[in-house]
């Protein structure tokens, strides 16, 4: 009997052992194992999400392009693009390169409070400007700003909670890319019409007085009235501004061009926080390569930018630049030609520090270099022309810094005085430095227009100075209606 038990209390102890054993095994080499098993696999999983959101090959797949139709981008896109006629009485040629429309146009809906993207030549000069929402409601528009340089115009309704398009990367368009243009052709109200990019930085020598001209060119069909309308691609991002198309007989023949939406945004923040473009200046005159001068200057391909001259003193000089070095890079994104440089450099703001790679003697180097304004210093100020200025003859901008800070804090400077027109015939010269309109201080360029708006046909006194001579000299003159 007592054999018995200890012959069952061995077998439970050897019982007990073996399973503790087991327990321990399986722990060590089959639960361990299938841990990092897991943990592989959640690795795994992590490179390939990795490879697919970064990686050339994956990318294309998840391109604006996705989806392929452009029904859910046409029902929102439609609801942001507005109908615009205006009085201006313009008098552009409609021989060859097409201006869209002159008196009447689209524009887009960028913000729920109103603000509008058009282009410029669609109000330019206009002292009345209506604006027909997709719904049919009439407003007022009161015009914030324009840029010839790149025919853009920034317009605001007095509105809440709008249907409104967001900016998209315009650098992301692939040439082939299905896009879609949204406007207002013939006065026939949100009208669609679909296409491919064709090309990218076309210029198409239509913009004059340096104008920054690299147009995304598409097929799809744009006639007179689809000017300030939006091109979008297939997620109903906005890609471009409808701008042109080239034509003979003033309507589609087979091309279109809009102004890149990259550049737009940058314009119509500026317009909107200054009421001017704040254009970086490097202080170059640039060229296209050609063939004669790729083989001249040893290049591997005919592309680039070549510099013909630098500015003394200029952001380029400063950086090392000089004259028939040839410039492959600006941020590290490559230049073909002079389009798309002033495309990239019109992003940027005075005071913006850019990285440039250039080739001199067949040798590759980088640089950094500091935009400036059109008064080289990296202040933001920048001349206005607007169309109450014009009228009377003069370009204005607020005071620099220095000038605040040495000559007077608040004034506007006279920029310019057209001969013959109604300031001219005051004897105001350039460099003229406004204080006060009729008995108000000027604060800045902003404050005068405003209170010449409100003074249309009075009699205006300027009263100010000349930096270079003593005392003040007042002008008198009658504003225009």
């Amino acid at each position: 009997m007592n054999i018995n038990k200890t012959y069952l209390i061995l077998f439970i102890l050897i019982a007990l052992t073996s399973s503790i054993a087991s327990i321990i095994v399986y722990d060590r080499f089959f639960i361990r194992n299938e841990t990092k098993i897991k943990e592989n696999q959640e690795f795994a999983l992590a490179v390939a999400e990795r490879e697919m959101v970064l990686s050339d090959r994956f990318s294309q797949s998840y391109r604006s392009s996705y989806p392929t139709d452009f029904i859910h981008a046409a029902e929102m896109s439609r609801k942001a693009v507005v109908f615009i006629k205006s009085d201006a009485n313009n008098n552009k040629s409609f021989s060859t390169d097409q201006w869209l429309h002159v008196n009447s146009g689209s524009g887009v809906v960028v913000s729920a409070d109103g603000y509008i993207v058009t282009n410029n030549h669609v109000v330019e000069g206009a002292t009345k400007i209506e604006v027909t929402l997709n719904d049919n409601r009439v407003f007022s528009a009161e015009m914030l700003g324009a840029d010839p340089s790149t025919d853009l115009a920034l317009l605001k309704i007095s509105s809440l909670d709008l249907d409104y398009l967001i900016f998209g990367n315009s650098d992301s368009l692939q040439i082939g890319e299905w896009v879609m243009a949204v406007g207002n052709p013939f006065r026939l109200q949100s009208t669609v019409t679909a296409g491919i990019v064709s090309a990218k930085a076309r210029n198409i020598n239509l913009l004059t007085n340096h104008g920054i001209e690299s147009f995304i060119q598409t097929d799809a069909a744009v006639n007179p009235g689809n000017s300030g309308g939006a091109l979008i691609n297939t997620r109903g991002d906005l890609v471009g501004i409808c701008t042109a198309i080239l034509s003979h007989s003033g309507r589609y023949e087979g091309f279109s061009f809009a102004v890149p939406s990259n550049l737009a945004k940058k314009v119509i923040n500026d317009l909107k926080e200054f009421g001017v473009v704040q254009r970086g200046w490097l202080g170059i005159e640039i060229e296209n390569i050609d063939n004669n001068t790729a083989k001249e200057l040893g290049l591997s391909e005919v592309s680039g930018v070549f510099i013909s001259s630098v500015a003394k003193g200029g952001g380029a000089a400063d950086a090392g630049l000089k004259s028939s070095d040839v410039i492959i890079h600006v941020n590290t994104v490559k230049t073909s030609g002079t389009a798309e440089f002033m495309e990239l450099v019109g992003q940027y703001r005075p005071g913006d520090v850019i990285e440039i790679e250039f080739i001199r003697d067949n040798k590759k180097s980088i640089t950094k270099a500091t935009l400036r304004n059109q008064i080289n210093s990296t202040d933001l100020v920048g001349i206005r022309d607007d169309a109450i200025f014009k009228n009377v003859g003069i370009e204005l901008r607020d005071l620099d810094s220095y000038e605040k800070a040495v000559l007077i804090p608040n004034g506007v400077m006279v920029v310019s005085v057209k001969n013959g027109s109604i300031v001219g015939n005051t004897r105001m010269e350039p460099g003229y430095i406004i204080t006060r309109i009729n008995n108000r201080e000027v604060q800045s360029v902003a404050s005068l227009k405003k209170i010449m708006e409100e003074n249309k046909r009075k009699t205006i006194i300027l009263e100010g100075f000349y930096a270079k001579y003593p005392g003040e000299y007042p002008y008198t003159f009658d504003m225009p209606e």
